[in-house]
């Protein structure tokens, strides 16, 4: 048995522990690519794209009460007039930066996701995390490096 493949089966058995059906799913989807033989085909573009994929799902679901009509122009503005709604605001800008940054040092630092990888993999697993973390996680990662080399 392969390494990766043996590495996959200790995550599903650690998804399935932690009833985690987010890793099990996506452990279960990469054993199927790499058991039909479709891994030269797929792994390389989702590794490549699959970030970028995963951001268009969320903010498609971000999206989706807009397009049903439950928030409209009327409950912005009303939002819009809390303080918690402000502090909302303000956070998804920060986040929204941090990930940007998270982006730049996953692109120029590739072995760096290993870590942050296996760091969203404890959260899941042990603590029914959601497997958002890699990129808020680079880009945390990237501003504490950065106060580091500045000091």
């Amino acid at each position: 048995m392969s390494q990766p493949v043996l590495f996959l089966l200790v995550l599903l058995i650690v998804g399935w522990i932690a009833k985690n059906q987010s890793l099990m799913i996506a452990v279960i989807v990469l054993l199927f690519i790499k058991w039909t033989g479709l891994e030269g085909k797929f792994l390389p573009a989702i590794q490549d794209k699959g970030i970028h994929w995963g951001v268009t799902v969320i903010t498609i679901a971000v999206l989706a009460p807009i397009a049903t009509g439950d928030i409209g122009f009327k409950q912005l503005t009303e939002s819009l007039q809390s303080f918690s709604a402000w502090i909302a605001l303000i956070s998804g800008v920060v986040v929204a930066l941090l990930a940007k940054g998270g982006v730049a040092l996953l692109a120029s630092d590739p072995h760096i996701t290993t870590a942050l990888v296996l760091g969203t993999i404890l959260a899941v697993s042990l603590f029914n995390g959601i497997a958002v973390g890699p990129l808020i996680g680079a880009g945390i990662a990237y501003i504490a490096i950065k106060i580091v080399e500045f000091f």
